[in-house]
């Protein structure tokens, strides 16, 4: 491990060089690509730097404890030196986690999909909940959100809606909500009070940047078209909704929710990009180890990851078994127990993995 430190520490001297540099500091894309890896750095080397100075202060004190004389100086470096090893090992817990690879993409915006899957016009409704619910989250953590595309569902919910969270570390929280949604509940059609289950899938993709996703021009058709309106209301008399397919994937973007054709344009490409990087990812992750991408936020939808039951007041975490209560709270964007969980589970077996 102090090999690694080491080499981290001399990795992060030679990006401030770099960076000093009057060539590097013309080019705005490689000074902030050392930018950013100098900062990922920053973490590991200001803890090595603690963990050397309390270790000079645990040798200080136990010189003190050796050469005697005074005994209230004495005193006094016992009481350093527990704290210092009481601190050091807390610093070393620190630098081996620190030296977990992180996922490259978790400084990422990101684009969420929510889709309506089983259960009708109540998946729907349930659809509208998950929507409303990241949006309150994000506005507590001070991120914007911009929807891209939304087809409405009965009853002001949504058969899918596309939005774009833009805030520090959006994916880094939002990934883990990948995965199929199913809520217990009496939906608002049912007269005989009956609870029925319905479910609704969440893609939660990194936004891609044209240096991650490369894309012929050539490789795509656009389809300009009419924007839909609400309920044969505010229908745009010009085609300004973009449709984008990607023909070597056939992977298909659309955006319509901005009166310009150009802005439509920019936000399906932008879509369409997170959507291939998606893809890209999961195949990586397939290649390192195919039992951990669902764990992990890939995108995997096969199976629910969480259930929000509204007659008991529980939501419940199938892949750490985390309960909670307060509904109305966490539909109100209280998620952060949830996700705090989760990440320390993806911290556990990264960490798990580094030390194997």
């Amino acid at each position: 491990m102090w090999d690694k430190l080491e080499q981290t520490e001399q990795r992060y001297k030679e990006l401030e060089m770099e960076m000093a540099k009057p060539e590097v500091a013309g080019d705005y894309d490689r000074l902030q690509s050392i930018a950013r890896e100098h900062a990922a750095l920053k973490e590991i080397v200001d803890i090595l730097s603690e963990y050397r100075s309390v270790n000079d202060s645990i040798a200080q004190a136990k010189a003190i404890i050796e050469e005697g004389g005074d005994s209230d100086l004495v005193e006094l470096g016992r009481e350093e030196l527990a704290e210092g090893e009481k601190t050091i090992t807390n610093l070393e817990e620190k630098l081996r986690r620190a030296l977990v690879p992180k996922d490259p993409y978790d400084d990422k915006d990101v684009i969420v999909e929510i889709r309506s899957a089983a259960g009708g016009d109540e998946a729907s409704l349930f659809a509208a909940d998950l929507f409303r619910m990241y949006s309150r989250y994000a506005e507590r953590r001070g991120w914007k959100v911009e929807v891209v595309d939304s087809h409405e569902g009965a009853f002001e919910g949504f058969k899918e809606i596309v939005f774009e969270v833009h805030g520090q570390g959006a994916y880094s929280r939002l990934k883990y909500e990948s995965g199929v949604h199913r809520v217990q509940r009496v939906p608002v059609t049912e007269a005989s009070g009956r609870v029925h289950t319905s479910t609704a899938t969440v893609a939660v993709l990194p936004e891609a940047d044209e240096v991650d996703i490369q894309i012929n021009e050539g490789d795509l058709r656009i389809d300009v078209f009419r924007a839909g309106g609400h309920g044969g209301q505010s229908v745009q008399k010009n085609s300004t909704a973009v449709r984008i397919t990607h023909l070597p994937t056939n992977v298909v973007a659309q955006c319509q929710d901005e009166r310009s054709q150009g802005r439509n344009k920019q936000k399906a490409m932008a879509v369409l990009r997170s959507r291939l990087l998606d893809i890209e990812i999961r195949k990586q992750r397939e290649q390192i180890d195919s039992d951990r991408r669902s764990q992990v936020g890939s995108g995997e939808r096969a199976e629910k990851i969480r259930t929000y039951n509204f007659p008991q007041d529980r939501i419940t975490d199938h892949r750490v078994g985390y309960t909670r209560h307060d509904m109305p709270a966490l539909l109100d964007g209280d998620i952060d127990d949830i996700v705090d969980v989760l990440a320390e589970q993806e911290q556990a077996q990264r960490l798990e993995a580094q030390l194997a």
